[in-house]
């Protein structure tokens, strides 16, 4: 069985030792002794005489990369929380220092959301053609960006910025921490802004507390030469006169007469499955499904037996075009953006 463990004890370290699935999640290291149902070690040594075949980093930002770069002197094999570092210096810098040794991945998993896992199998599936554009209004910064490159098979390299920022009253029913006791309308921000790669055009839009605001519609469009997906239903051209609408429909169990219990089964385009659940029987939510999925990626990669689940010059690359987008929507202008050591 794959071993791992999680330097960490936050609110996002749980989400990695409660999914483990078949995985072994050996322990945390957290600063503390804390009560948790995984061992507890407070120091890294410790931790690591465990013998993990990866090490899942869920530490502050600032934090993040030298945690890395110790860990990697080790030859241990690396799931970096997101991102990787705070800064473009920290980004360059960690690059320079673990860039070559092929041991680092970063944990972005927003492709594997099964929803947007089936998107991404339907624009590489060419039914809409080569993808020119990409929307994305749900998630913010490096995790947009990522969805972005993503569905377009952008690679790295050089882009085009232009962003702006607008505010506005909003209502703010949820937060992290649950409903409002009382509903207050609060000034929200949105930045918008557009990505222009070689490969396409990518359009980035985000509202203060998107995350948890119910109010705020979560939106992803794809574009290719002969269609487009919009949220959830595809349109496109199959053949001369001929446009099709087409739904992606998700197998939900439990409702009504259902008594298989709540769970997500699979998501159909047409009579073809885009997506099906690896973990049926567990009822995790998307981003539980999500987390859960990449850690079992990443331990197929640590076994040699599949590929990097997201390699760190992705994850550099994202947060790279993250921190370009919030400088330009700063100044309210375009950045053209250079090449940079993992290019």
């Amino acid at each position: 069985m794959t071993k791992y463990a999680i330097v960490g004890s936050g609110w996002r370290a749980e989400y990695f030792w409660r999914l483990a699935g078949e995985l072994e999640c050996v322990g945390v290291v957290s600063r503390s002794p804390k009560d948790l149902p995984v061992p507890v070690f407070t120091s890294l040594d410790s931790c690591l005489a465990e013998k993990p075949d990866f090490v899942v980093t869920a530490v502050p930002w600032a934090v993040t990369p030298s945690l890395i770069v110790d860990l990697v002197a080790r030859g241990v094999r690396v799931l970096a929380e997101t991102p990787p570092a705070p800064d473009l210096d920290g980004l360059r810098a960690l690059w320079r220092d673990v860039g070559s040794s092929g041991l680092v991945q970063v944990a972005e998993q927003y492709t594997r959301v099964p929803a947007h896992a089936a998107r991404l199998a339907l624009a590489r599936s060419g039914a809409l053609g080569p993808i020119t554009r990409v929307d994305v209004s749900s998630t913010h910064q490096y995790h947009a960006v990522s969805l972005i490159r993503t569905f377009l098979g952008a690679g790295l390299g050089p882009v085009e910025v232009r962003a702006t920022r607008t505010t506005a009253p909003l209502a703010d029913p949820l937060s992290r921490a649950g409903w409002a006791p009382v509903v207050e309308t609060k000034t929200a921000t949105t930045t918008v802004a557009t990505v222009v790669f070689p490969e396409g055009l990518g359009v980035y839009d985000f509202t203060d507390n998107q995350w948890h605001n119910q109010l705020l519609a979560r939106r992803l469009l794809v574009r290719g030469t002969h269609g487009e997906l919009a949220d959830h239903e595809a349109l496109r051209l199959t053949e001369e006169r001929t446009i099709v609408r087409t739904p992606l429909v998700r197998r939900q169990t439990g409702y009504d007469l259902d008594l298989d219990g709540y769970d997500t089964d699979h998501i159909t385009f047409g009579s073809d499955v885009l997506y099906r659940n690896a973990f049926q029987g567990r009822r995790w939510n998307d981003e539980e499904i999500a987390i859960a999925t990449l850690l079992a990626d990443t331990a197929a990669w640590a076994r040699d037996e599949g590929p990097a689940p997201y390699p760190l010059a992705d994850g550099l690359e994202d947060h790279r075009i993250a921190l370009a987008i919030e400088e330009a929507a700063d100044r309210d202008t375009t950045i053209r953006t250079g090449a940079e050591p993992w290019h």
